[in-house]
């Protein structure tokens, strides 16, 4: 069966100094630059928000950062302005190999609708194509890296196992956000949906 590497949002907002910043984010580049030339397919996932997206607590006066509210599409997390299309915080870790990827997602481009899955927008139906161009490719194994861990990469492995793939994330090579207990949740819901959880 051939895999998939899928590397998610290694962008600079999610690395120290960011607007979003992943407690030890940038630990991750290395690991995955030593991985790439091991998957004959390489997709890389890009967080594109507009200015004025509506997951920014900016555009949400009396909220703050991290506060959660509700959406047509369910709860959402209010996070600070990040990922802006065509800013520095958008553009990939500077030191991350992305000429080695053979297809770009970018998500979250809708101004109404956040996305943190590689798969489908936060409403779970609208789909950013991955899966289309991972069957065409005869593509039966994921193994996932990047950041975060429990928000991005976990919202991923679900849709991809739900999906039907084989699923690994490895673990060494993603780094989480950790809200109130959310990488300890996060990791026990990919157990539970078949994912494995693996050192690299």
């Amino acid at each position: 069966m051939s895999e998939a590497l899928i590397v998610i949002d290694v962008q600079n907002d999610f690395c120290p100094g960011g607007a979003l910043a992943v407690p030890d984010g940038d630990a991750v580049v290395p690991k995955i630059n030593a991985m790439l030339a091991d998957y004959p397919i390489r997709v890389f996932t890009q967080d594109w928000h507009p200015a004025g997206h509506l997951s920014f607590a900016s555009e949400h006066p009396g909220f703050h950062p991290y506060s959660v509210t509700e959406m047509p599409y369910g709860s959402q997390v209010l996070w600070p302005d990040h990922c802006v299309q065509g800013t520095p915080g958008a553009e990939f870790h500077p030191e991350l190999r992305v000429d080695s990827a053979n297809l770009i997602i970018r998500k979250g481009f809708r101004r109404e609708i956040d996305s943190y899955s590689a798969f489908f927008e936060n409403d779970k139906t609208t789909p950013t194509g991955l899966e289309g161009y991972l069957r065409g490719h005869k593509i039966e194994r994921l193994r996932l890296v990047g950041l975060a861990t429990d928000f991005c990469v976990l919202y991923t492995a679900l849709d991809a196992a739900r999906l039907g793939f084989d699923v690994t994330v490895a673990m060494d090579a993603c780094r989480a956000i950790d809200l109130q207990g959310s990488l300890e949740d996060a990791e026990e819901s990919m157990i539970e949906a078949g994912v494995i959880l693996a050192a690299h």
